[in-house]
């Protein structure tokens, strides 16, 4: 007989509570920010000083072909961390352009799944809040984004462009924060944001080489004023989460020289193929289309289209070209099998070294760094599409590794969202972790 609701959530409480119990005494616990926290008095300052764009930079950040975009001939001393190019923009959301704020688009070197070098573009942002940028404290940020279209990606939301995207508003309360704090915040496109190619943004090895790429070019770019050495903080949410897992288990070969002292990974998908199977026919569905869409560009031999039917091909041809909202909102409790011809995707042999290659566990977070992993207790609500079993499989295998790794998990049930939505909120943005961050970043 299956377990009902209850019983299972009970046991997914009892296997946190051990796990939470395993964690150091003094350990910093999750704490819901107030309301004042968020509209914290730098928010307030930004929006007094900020102004509203006119109505042709307005207009500009939604065209497509914006030359910054537009690659150089890579040069043989171009390695992995170079910048490239970099510009000073202007944060632009729903048409208003804050105060107190110093941004600069970038374009920089990475390497791609074989090993190769590429090109990925960020954006590097500042409080303008008196303090000396080389003193700062530096968050490696990496938004809910999963989007597989072109100009998509942070580096145009945050200039103005795809302002209707959920990842973009998911992250302004994280932020605000971040800013309240004088923290400065570099995050990663994955991949050049004007490319017109399905961008491969769920490869969690990728995902991570270009976040810590887009660390060492921030660093190195002296208009910014950051420090070498400044003490960095890494933060991703949802597919961004995947990004920081990857990145922190690479960092020790990788990206060596950073100075990494925490980590906060929030709803991310340590196992893709698990994810695959609970999201399929769920209010998330098409996300599960969407990550297998997201994987084909590094792993061609998936050729997603000769799985698909008609319908399924032509839907994912609109999904490849498209950011994550409205899009990947408009299968709700569409079995995934009537578009793969009566398959499970998460079953398909040739998707299965894509799965197996980005299941999270197998390295080692950064040495000297701890990290938080914050998220679903239970499978108990509608947005619990990530088993939460695998959250608390990665903790052990980082734990049985030797890294420091504090569990910390939300409640995410129906019942708290109907009896406090605003805590419901501001955890699934991972709000609750500021406090965490802030005791783990101090010299």
């Amino acid at each position: 007989m299956k377990k009902s609701l209850i019983g299972l959530a009970l046991t997914a409480v009892a296997a946190a509570a051990t796990l939470t119990a395993a964690a150091p005494a003094g350990a910093t616990p999750n704490r819901t920010p107030g309301l004042d926290e968020v509209f914290n008095g730098y928010v307030i300052g930004t929006l007094q000083e900020g102004r509203v764009g006119s109505p042709q930079e307005i207009v500009e950040p939604w065209l497509p072909g914006h030359p910054f975009y537009n690659e150089p001939r890579l040069k043989p001393s171009d390695t992995p961390g170079t910048l490239l190019k970099a510009e000073k923009v202007a944060v632009q959301f729903l048409g208003v352009q804050p105060g107190k704020l110093d941004a600069w688009r970038t374009m920089f070197v990475t390497t791609d799944m074989k090993g190769n070098r590429d090109i990925s573009t960020g954006i590097i942002m500042v409080p303008r809040d008196g303090k000396k940028n080389s003193e700062r404290k530096v968050i490696g940020y990496q938004m809910a984004n999963d989007s597989v279209g072109a100009y998509c990606h942070p580096s145009s939301m945050w200039t103005g462009g795809d302002q209707l995207d959920g990842s973009l508003w998911s992250a302004l309360g994280p932020l605000a924060m971040l800013f309240e704090r004088g923290y400065a915040v570099v995050i990663s496109d994955v991949g050049n944001s004007g490319d017109p190619k399905p961008r491969g943004v769920f490869a969690g090895k990728y995902n991570g080489m270009t976040t810590l790429d887009g660390l060492r070019a921030a660093l190195s770019y002296k208009k910014a004023g950051l420090s070498n050495e400044a003490p960095i903080g890494m933060f991703g949410i949802a597919g961004g989460g995947v990004g920081t897992g990857f990145a922190m288990e690479l960092a020790n070969e990788y990206a060596p020289e950073l100075n990494i002292k925490a980590s906060v990974m929030e709803g991310m998908v340590p196992n893709y193929k698990n994810f695959i199977r609970v999201a399929d026919g769920s209010v998330g569905s098409a996300f599960a289309l969407a990550t297998i869409l997201g994987l084909e560009p590094h792993y061609p031999e998936m050729k997603v289209n000769a799985h698909l039917n008609p319908v399924g091909q032509g839907i994912a041809a609109v999904y490849r070209t498209q950011c994550q909202t409205p899009a990947y909102f408009t299968l709700p409790l569409i079995p995934m099998r009537t578009l793969f011809n009566g398959q499970d995707p998460a079953d398909i042999p040739a998707f299965q070294r894509a799965y197996r290659d980005n299941v999270m566990g197998k390295g080692t977070p950064k040495t000297g760094s701890r990290t938080l992993i914050s998220s679903c207790v239970a499978d108990d609500s509608p947005m619990s599409l990530v088993p939460a079993e695998d959250s608390r499989t990665l903790v052990s295998a980082w734990r049985a590794k030797g890294a420091k790794v504090d569990y910390q998990p939300t409640d995410c049930s129906l019942m708290r969202i109907f009896t406090d939505f605003y805590g419901w909120g501001t955890d699934l943005f991972g709000m609750q972790t500021m406090d965490w961050l802030d005791a783990n970043l101090k010299d």
